[in-house]
C-alpha cells in the first residue's frame, strides 16, 4: 500500500507541498508540524507521510532503523504517482528530503525542499551525498543551520553546488534550526524564517 498523506491548507491552493521526516522522528515532531502548518497558513497544501520503517516504530513504540534506500525511493515514487495536483513542491527533513533529491527530476516535480541537508554523516566531511545533486535541474532550496554538523556554513559553498540550489542559512542553527542560547535567537525565530523563504520560494515558482 502507497504511504498515507496527511493534509493541511486549503484544496484550492495555489500549489501543492509534500514534505516527510528525519531518520529518527516522524510527522508529527514540533519541527515537521511546524513546517506544515505554518506553510498550510500561507494558503498552500501540505501533505504529509511516513516511511514504512517510521510506520512500525509508531505502531510498536520500538525503535528502527531507516529502510534500505530501495524502499524509502518506492515510498516517495508512490506517493508522487498518486498526486496530479500540480504544481507540486516535494521535499522534507534531512533524509526525507535527500530520498526526495533523488527523484526530483525523473519526477519533473516543481519544486525541491530540503530542510536541513544531510551533505555529510557528522564528524565525516569526507563523505559527501552531493554527487546526484551537482547535475539537480529541479529548482531547489535548502534552508541550513549555520552549524549543522551535517554541513555547515563554511564547508557548503566549497561543494559548487549548482545554480538551480538556493540556499538559505539560518542563524546559529544546528541540524534542527536550534540556535544556542547567546545567540539571542530562538529555534521558532529560525523555523519561522525557514517557512518564510520557502513561501517566497515557491512563489517564485509560479511566477
Amino acid at each position: 500500500m502507497p504511504p498515507t498523506l496527511v493534509f493541511d491548507g486549503p484544496r484550492n491552493a495555489a500549489a501543492t507541498v509534500v514534505l516527510t521526516h528525519g531518520a529518527g522522528a516522524g510527522i508529527e515532531t514540533p519541527f515537521v508540524q511546524a513546517f506544515a502548518q505554518g506553510l498550510a497558513a500561507q494558503n498552500l497544501r501540505v501533505g504529509r507521510f511516513e516511511f514504512p520503517y517510521m510506520t512500525k516504530v509508531r505502531e510498536t513504540g520500538r525503535r528502527r532503523p531507516p529502510d534500505r534506500q530501495a524502499i524509502l525511493l518506492q515510498a516517495w515514487e508512490e506517493v508522487i504517482d498518486g498526486l496530479e495536483t500540480r504544481p507540486l513542491v516535494v521535499g522534507g527533513k534531512s533524509l526525507g528530503g535527500r530520498i526526495a533529491s533523488m527523484l526530483a527530476d525523473e519526477k519533473r516535480v516543481n519544486g525541491l525542499i530540503c530542510l536541513g541537508y544531510p551533505f555529510h554523516p557528522p564528524g565525516k566531511p569526507d563523505r559527501l551525498r552531493t554527487q546526484h545533486l551537482l547535475s539537480l535541474k529541479t529548482p531547489t532550496l535548502i534552508c541550513q543551520g549555520s552549524r549543522d554538523p551535517f554541513g555547515t556554513a563554511e564547508e557548503v559553498p566549497r561543494y559548487g553546488l549548482p545554480p538551480s540550489i538556493r540556499l538559505h542559512w539560518l542563524e546559529d542553527g544546528d541540524h534542527s534550526f536550534k540556535p544556542r542560547k547567546r545567540s539571542g535567537r530562538t529555534s521558532e525565530q529560525n523555523w519561522q524564517e525557514a517557512i518564510q523563504a520557502t513561501v517566497n520560494f515557491i512563489n517564485d515558482l509560479n511566477r
